[in-house]
């Protein structure tokens, strides 16, 4: 990943800081649409959903304004089955240059000119979901033909040099074998990697959540001995070994939900996380971390957006710096 703009890196240290100190959310998820084009079998939404009361694109805004996050995940279900998309973006792109925008998707409607101007309209960085490293991944999310698709399509927007685009495998029992497959095939399309885990809460399916610890310490390790200058693989190291521990331990306790990131649902509530529905109107997001986050006991995830943020202050600072900050070099960070 290249690393961000000076004045950009400055702007989310200095949000960042105020809303660690405020107890607002470090991270906000945007859920744009509850539809999906796939049914994968570790996720619980897909297929179509009502969207008639999905917020209009000039709706996020307010939410900004509110919650003032530093970085903001947009997802769904799959966000680029919305035709508004690129307005939504727009909308909540401040003029500082903040939020930093992930688009999570499974880019199964992902062309080269809509990624332009998704980039054009505030999109930082493009989350791209890979469970295998060949067509196992369309029978995972059965949708026949994705992995071709994405073996068209993301060489393509990649050689546009932007250095924007970042597979993301969720780890289960079904892949774990392919953990580093999937790294060379990130290598293969010149984009970059990082993994997440998963949870048997979001689906209840006990039989995805892997079991061989044997397999996971090895696959692990391979990941650790392949990093290098050009940090492709973007999961610190700490990411990785609590990811680890998580599947170790069956569980990690001490989530911050609804404290250091939370999600604001298709229809505009807010929620903790996708896996805890106890919904508040936007002005009660204090009300949630007292009744929710102050109370949570959960420790059934390590999904990616909790595990990047599941750390004290100096450490998430430290480990941002040297990733994505113009701070110490070059263009690219050492390591990740």
């Amino acid at each position: 990943m290249q690393k961000l703009p000076l004045r950009q890196s400055l702007e989310i240290i200095r949000q960042g800081s105020l809303n660690w100190v405020a107890g607002r959310p470090i991270v906000v998820s945007f859920e744009v649409t509850d539809s999906c084009t796939c049914y994968c079998r570790h996720c619980d939404h897909g297929g179509p959903k009502d969207d008639s009361r999905n917020l209009r694109p000039a709706e996020y805004a307010r939410y900004m304004q509110t919650l003032k996050p530093c970085v903001v995940q947009v997802s769904g279900g799959e966000p680029l089955m919305r035709d508004d998309l690129e307005e939504v973006v727009r909308h909540i792109k401040q003029p500082n240059t903040l939020p930093y925008i992930i688009l999570v998707s499974s880019w199964s409607l992902m062309t080269p000119e809509r990624y332009l101007r998704l980039r054009e309209a505030g999109v930082d960085q493009f989350s791209v979901s890979l469970d295998f490293p060949d067509k196992r991944h369309d029978e995972f999310r059965l949708v026949p033909g994705l992995y071709d698709h994405l073996n068209d399509v993301v060489p393509k927007c990649a050689a546009y040099g932007y250095d924007d685009i970042v597979l993301n495998t969720c780890i289960t029992s079904a892949n774990l074998p392919h953990v580093n497959d999937n790294a060379d095939q990130a290598r293969k399309w010149g984009v970059n990697l990082c993994y997440s885990a998963y949870s048997a809460r979001r689906t209840g399916d006990r039989e995805l959540f892997p079991t061989d610890l044997v397999q996971l310490r090895t696959q692990l390790d391979q990941v650790e001995q392949r990093r290098d200058g050009t940090n492709w693989l973007v999961s610190a190291p700490t990411t990785l070994q609590h990811t680890r521990e998580f599947f170790e331990n069956n569980g990690r306790p001490g989530c911050k939900a609804g404290l250091r990131f939370l999600v604001v649902t298709a229809d505009g509530m807010l929620q903790p996380c996708s896996m805890h529905f106890r919904r508040y109107p936007l002005e009660q997001q204090k009300r949630l971390v007292e009744e929710f986050t102050m109370m949570n006991q959960c420790d059934e995830c390590y999904v990616a957006i909790r595990s990047n943020l599941d750390k004290g202050f100096w450490q998430l600072l430290g480990e941002n710096v040297k990733r994505y900050f113009p701070v110490g070099g070059r263009a690219k960070a050492a390591n990740c």
